[in-house]
Parts: structure tokens; C-alpha cells; sequence
């Protein structure tokens, strides 16, 4: 899995940029927690190269980065939870997911999802 570390608010608004033509999934994780890297092992053991050239997908690490995550809580009005994913398309969250709610299915399906939405 291609991750992009997301270490620095600035990303943010390219994050945002880049979501005005393809969805970008942001994956919030902790390293000190059981739940965070089964659901990050579970991530990376479905992903493939197709769905590395199809998704773009950064990665959080919450014990570094916390002042972003906080960014991120207030900027798409998404309440804190760890492990999270979120899914940006033209800078909102579209589809959020936490602990073992988060799935490659989940992920991959929410991103196809807003590729194929409408503009609002």
C-alpha cells in the first residue's frame, strides 16, 4: 500500500485540492493501540497495486501528529475516534468509518462511491 504521510497542515489543502477530482482517504492511526493495527493490517493485507494507481491514501500517525488530527476534527466535522478512516472528496468528508468498522471493502467502496457521485 502506497501510503503518503500526512505530517504536516499544509497537506491538508492539497488534500483538499486533490479531492475536487478523485476521493483521497486519510487513515488516522495509533500506534499504541491493539484495535488501530489489526484494522491497518487488515487495510494493507486487501490492498493490491490496482488499487494503489486507482486511490490516493494518506496515513495519520496520531501519536506524532495529534495537532492534525485535531485540524482534521474541525475541519470536516468529524468527532476523534482512532483507528478512523475518512473519505475526502471536493473537501468534505463524504463516509467515515472507526475500529473494526473499517474494512477494505468499506474503504475502497466509499472512495468508488464518491468518484461516481454527482457534484452537489
Amino acid at each position: 500500500m502506497k501510503w503518503i504521510e500526512l505530517n504536516d497542515m499544509a497537506q491538508l489543502d492539497a488534500i483538499d485540492a486533490i479531492s475536487a477530482d478523485r476521493p483521497v482517504l486519510i487513515f488516522k492511526h495509533s500506534t499504541r493501540c491493539s484495535i488501530s493495527s489489526a484494522a491497518l493490517g487488515r487495510l494493507e493485507r486487501a490492498w493490491s497495486v490496482d488499487d494503489d494507481a486507482r486511490h490516493m491514501v494518506y496515513f495519520l500517525d496520531l501519536l506524532r501528529y495529534r495537532s492534525i488530527s485535531d485540524t482534521i476534527e474541525q475541519r470536516y466535522g468529524v468527532q476523534h475516534e482512532s483507528p478512523q478512516s475518512l473519505v475526502i472528496r471536493n473537501g468534505k468528508c463524504v463516509d467515515v468509518s472507526a475500529h473494526f468498522g473499517i474494512t477494505y471493502a468499506d474503504a475502497t467502496g466509499a472512495m468508488e462511491r464518491a468518484a461516481n457521485a454527482r457534484p452537489a
